[in-house]
């Protein structure tokens, strides 16, 4: 059995793989060599970087397995795996915890201005006055997605003294109960959120979810978060809203094109952006190797 690793993954988890067939470490490849060393392979493994397009798909023709160790399946045809009869797998539970631990350290990093304070600090300046900021303790939390990483922001914002408000189409009131959240519509998080942070899929009907009515929505003031997919949110009406002084800002690590060149958020005020780095630990990337070994282990072995 031959298994392609297309993008690099934790070394635990190709050693993993190694124990179930003949093992190519290739990130990096063109869309032609792509093409040219699927063609032999039963099993395909990205990460994000690697887009499995139906060519390529039409292109393995002993393809299999097609594993992602990640969260979101948006760089995979999985309509043309399917129909081919492949089996498609990820890994979403892997970075539960560095999504959300990000997802935190974004809003501590504006509503304290952590990074113009380091900026300044390091031009020579003390600005102290000019650097005063707010707490999360006793602010409303708006999650929009109560999955893993929802939840595992939850948890770690109820520490912080939030309260908080979710929304999803399906609703685990178990755990609602548990961290002290309460389920509402959209419309009424909006209405209602100092910060509204974002963990929902990129699907047809989640693309552009927050648009310019939305923003509207928004509390005077409040901030949006988005640690899931750039394309959620549209990214033009999140800019007026910014430069306006609609919106009090936005802490943004995806967008809608990456890297965002000549995207408007990247002139707006009081936002914190980092480079799609939320499963970017060390932790995150070995355990989404280890579950997507086990999961292919468990689909070859039974």
């Amino acid at each position: 059995m031959k298994i392609l690793v297309a993008d690099n993954i934790h070394e635990d988890g190709v050693r993993e793989l190694r124990k179930l067939g003949e093992v190519e470490v290739r990130p990096g490849m063109s869309i032609e060599e792509l093409l040219e060393r699927v063609k032999d392979a039963d099993i395909l493994v990205v990460r994000s970087a690697t887009k499995v397009t139906k060519e390529v798909i039409e292109a393995g023709k002993k393809l299999k397995i097609i594993a992602r160790a990640g969260v979101g399946l948006d760089n995979i045809d999985v309509a043309a795996a399917r129909e081919r009869g492949i089996i498609v797998v990820n890994a979403p539970e892997a970075p539960s915890v560095a999504v959300a631990e990000l997802t935190i350290g974004l809003m501590l990093a504006i509503v304290r201005k952590i990074p113009a304070a380091d900026m300044s600090m390091k031009s020579g300046k003390w600005e102290k006055k000019a650097m005063m900021g707010r707490e999360l303790r006793g602010k409303t939390l708006g999650i929009i997605g109560t999955g893993n990483i929802g939840k595992e922001v939850a948890k770690r914002a109820k520490a912080f003294g939030m309260n908080l408000l979710f929304y999803d189409v399906v609703r685990d009131e178990n755990f609602a109960k548990e961290v002290g959240g309460k389920y509402v519509g959209l419309e009424e998080l909006l209405r209602n959120s100092d910060f509204v942070s974002i963990h929902v899929p990129l699907t047809e009907e989640t693309r552009r979810m927050i648009g310019e009515r939305e923003i509207a929505m928004m509390k005077p003031g409040a901030v949006l978060v988005n640690t899931s997919r750039g394309p959620i949110v549209d990214e033009m009406a999140l800019a007026e809203a910014l430069k306006s002084g609609r919106l009090g800002g936005a802490c943004l690590d995806v967008f809608e094109k990456e890297p965002p060149v000549g995207s408007p958020i990247l002139e707006c005020p009081n936002t914190v952006l980092t480079p799609h780095i939320g499963a970017s630990t060390v932790e995150a990337q070995r355990e989404a190797a280890l579950i997507i070994a086990e999961k292919i282990r468990k689909i070859v072995v039974g």
